[in-house]
């Protein structure tokens, strides 16, 4: 089996010294950190310990994302929440797309260690028809189309990958499955900010977290003028502050450890 390439400039991680409030960010399915850096670079500036892994599989070619699974990206995450769990005193988990999936999979999985929820166009599940045809079109063939950068302001440009990775699309289908299951488990508080024009991820998947999600404290942000990668597009601004914001309302230390 041939060796994973170096990762590409501006797809590294990143881990931001702050407070004693951690935020794990968590990217979507073949992006990379690059698309949460404005967000992490705001989020630490507002006196927030913050960690942004690079999933397995991503920032180097889509050839190496089908070599990775639905556990592998789940357990980098987790270690990465040991982290910042062993340096401050709660840890708020945040996410774009598929980055807001495993985030619920954390809450469900050790809800003890994840004091807050922020997910960015959340992905659950798709409503495309030809969806069912996954399974073999990944036995077919190792890539498709690409679904990244879905930007509506011109300019920003995700860093993702230029294909779909036909058998990591199918891990990611597992793991919607997995977190549907089990979204009753989430006690954590959620903040869902949904584009209202998604060209990758239906408001279907938003609509069902908010009425299965076993949270008490739930809060849905419209973003009417950001596609898909809302972190890199008009209504940024506006997450950050709201984020910011959002956590210090929620979490106690957050709002003492405020600059």
């Amino acid at each position: 089996m041939s060796q994973a390439a170096p990762v590409m400039p501006g797809a590294e991680p990143f881990d931001l010294p702050g407070g004693p409030v951690g935020v794990l960010l968590c990217h979507g399915f073949t992006g990379t950190p690059q698309g949460l850096r404005d967000w992490g670079e705001h989020l630490a500036a507002a006196g927030f310990t913050v960690r942004c892994p690079l999933l397995p599989g991503h920032g180097t070619r889509w050839q190496d994302a089908n070599r990775s699974t639905e556990d592998d990206w789940y357990a980098a995450l987790s270690t990465a929440l040991d982290d910042l769990a062993g340096r401050c005193t709660a840890v708020v988990v945040a996410g774009l797309s598929m980055g807001g999936t495993l985030a619920l999979r954390l809450a469900e999985r050790r809800p003890d260690d994840v004091a807050a929820l922020v997910l960015v166009n959340p992905s659950l599940l798709t409503e495309r028809r030809d969806a069912k045809l996954l399974p073999l079109i990944a036995r077919l063939t190792p890539a498709w189309p690409p679904v990244g950068s879905d930007i509506k302001k011109s300019g920003p440009t995700e860093l993702a990958y230029p294909r779909l990775p036909t058998r990591a699309a199918v891990a990611l289908r597992r793991l919607w499955a997995a977190v549907r299951a089990d979204l009753g488990l989430v006690r954590a508080p959620l903040l869902v900010f949904r584009s209202v024009t998604d060209h990758v991820v239906e408001a279907a998947s938003t609509r069902l977290l908010l009425a299965e999600v076993g949270s008490s404290d739930t809060t849905e942000v419209l973003l009417h003028d950001s596609f898909h990668v809302a972190t890199l597009d008009n209504d940024a601004p506006m997450i950050f502050a709201r984020s910011v914001e959002w956590i210090r309302e929620r979490v106690p230390a957050a709002a003492a450890g405020t600059p």
